[in-house]
């Protein structure tokens, strides 16, 4: 249990740390917001990774790999990702530097919601989840029982760690930053956040 563990709590940190759209939004947001803000999102970002993960293990990922799952989640996620990115765009143009927080992030409850939905209709999360459990999985000589819940376990552990360390980063940088600087990062999160949105719903009806 012990091997499937560590297997759990090292996947969870790497897949974590690989760069993407919901890593952006907690960065944008913990600059905006609070640690707090930040902390809500990555404790929303780990409970769908062992969330997908889990059903991996279950022997479920073929039903995420249809076609009908696959463009419902296209699309939900296509959709959530231009409004967080449009979002942060118009949030740029306010006058007062975290006078105005959005709706989906003003409080740590709502920016967990918010996560929990934008990182399950990911469809990136998904694919690194359903590959990422199997691999780790027979790393670990993990089929089913007390250890593979042990290394579903450890992934959460390992997300939520990796995103402590960057809210925390984050956060500690934040008093550094004038208020033109946290505009720029609004605009670039917001390009970034609508361009992962558009490219995902292109490839979402072109696939």
């Amino acid at each position: 249990m012990l091997v499937a563990l560590g297997a759990g709590l090292g996947l969870g940190f790497t897949v974590g740390a690989q760069p993407g759209p919901m890593s952006l939004f907690l960065v944008r947001s913990t600059l905006r917001g609070s640690l707090r803000t930040g902390l809500a999102i990555g404790a929303g970002i780990a409970v769908i990774d062992v969330l997908y993960a889990g059903i991996a293990a279950a022997g479920l990922a073929p039903v995420l790999g249809t076609v009908v799952v696959r463009v419902v989640l296209g699309v939900l996620g296509s959709a959530v990702l231009l409004a967080l990115g449009l979002r942060t765009l118009w949030s740029a143009f306010r006058v007062r530097a975290g006078g105005e927080w959005d709706d989906e992030v003003r409080t740590p409850r709502r920016a967990f919601v918010t996560s929990l939905g934008a990182t399950a209709t990911n469809p990136l999360t998904i694919a690194l989840w359903t590959g990422g459990f199997a691999a780790a999985g027979a790393a670990a000589h993990v089929h089913s029982g007390p250890p593979a819940v042990a290394l579903l376990f450890g992934i959460g552990l390992g997300s939520l760690a990796w995103f402590t360390i960057l809210s925390s980063a984050v956060s500690v940088s934040r008093r550094w930053l004038r208020p033109p600087v946290l505009r720029g990062v609004d605009v670039c999160a917001g390009l970034a956040l609508t361009g992962f949105g558009a490219l995902l719903a292109y490839r979402t009806i072109t696939d």
